[in-house]
């Protein structure tokens, strides 16, 4: 069996780029990338309902992350004059004892974006919607 090469890898830097945006020595880099998973993970998991496609993480220093959130329903992330969005920044700066910058975009075509999509036919079926059914309208 021959080795499979994920494709990312050959997309950087010519059709997308990197989902994180710093440089660190051999010593940091470990602990810089599994805070970065966290970072993701944990908003993925907390603002699943408002359609977050992609998180990007930038290193200005050591000790400041600014982290940029697309999603399909931006207004959920920002909430009520910035409060959602501001609890959002006091949660990750504890999580990592670092200075945060949270912005937020919002995607402008919902359908032209495969993370949003497969998120909308997951919930889809879990609401006991035919597959069949959830498939055609996403088509």
């Amino acid at each position: 069996m021959g080795q499979k090469v994920d494709p990312r890898g050959l997309r950087l830097g010519i059709t997308r780029s990197w989902d994180s945006n710093w440089y660190a020595d051999k010593k940091e880099y470990a602990k810089y990338f599994h805070e970065d998973v966290k970072v993701r993970e944990f908003v993925k998991k907390a603002y699943y309902h408002a359609g977050v496609s992609k998180v990007k993480l930038e290193r200005t220093s050591p000790s400041q992350i600014t982290v940029l959130i697309s999603a399909g329903k931006a207004g959920i992330i920002i909430g009520r004059k910035g409060a959602e969005i501001e609890s959002l920044r006091a949660k990750l700066e504890k999580m990592t004892g670092k200075k945060i910058t949270v912005k937020v975009q919002e995607v402008k075509e919902f359908n032209k974006d495969a993370v949003l999509v497969a998120e909308s036919i997951a919930t889809q079926i879990e609401k006991r919607i035919a597959y069949k059914k959830a498939m055609t309208q996403a088509i």
